[in-house]
C-alpha cells in the first residue's frame, strides 16, 4: 500500500531533452543567480531512502506533474504493526 502525492502545475513545461537530467544533483535550466539545482535531486533522495519513487510527466506548454508514492505501513485495528 501506498501515499500518493501529486503535484501538478500548468507552467511551461519540462523540454523533453532535460526530462532525463531533472534529478541530477545541481541540473538546472535556469539562469545564473536564479536556483542551484538541488530541490529535484533531493526529492528524489529523500524518497528512494524511504522505499518510495517519484515520477514525472511533463508536456512543453502545458505543464508538469510529478507523483510522489510513499510505502505504507498497515497497522491492526489495535495502532499496532500488523
Amino acid at each position: 500500500m501506498y501515499a500518493c502525492l501529486e503535484v501538478v502545475d500548468t507552467g511551461t513545461g519540462i523540454p523533453s531533452e532535460s526530462l532525463d537530467h531533472i534529478f541530477e544533483p545541481f541540473y538546472t535550466t535556469k539562469s545564473e543567480g536564479y536556483g542551484v539545482g538541488l530541490g529535484l535531486s533531493t526529492v528524489y533522495g529523500i524518497m528512494e531512502r524511504h522505499h518510495g519513487s517519484v515520477q514525472v510527466e511533463s508536456q512543453v506548454g502545458k505543464g508538469t506533474t510529478f507523483t510522489l508514492k510513499l510505502p505504507v505501513e498497515e497497522r491492526n485495528h489495535e495502532n499496532q504493526p500488523a
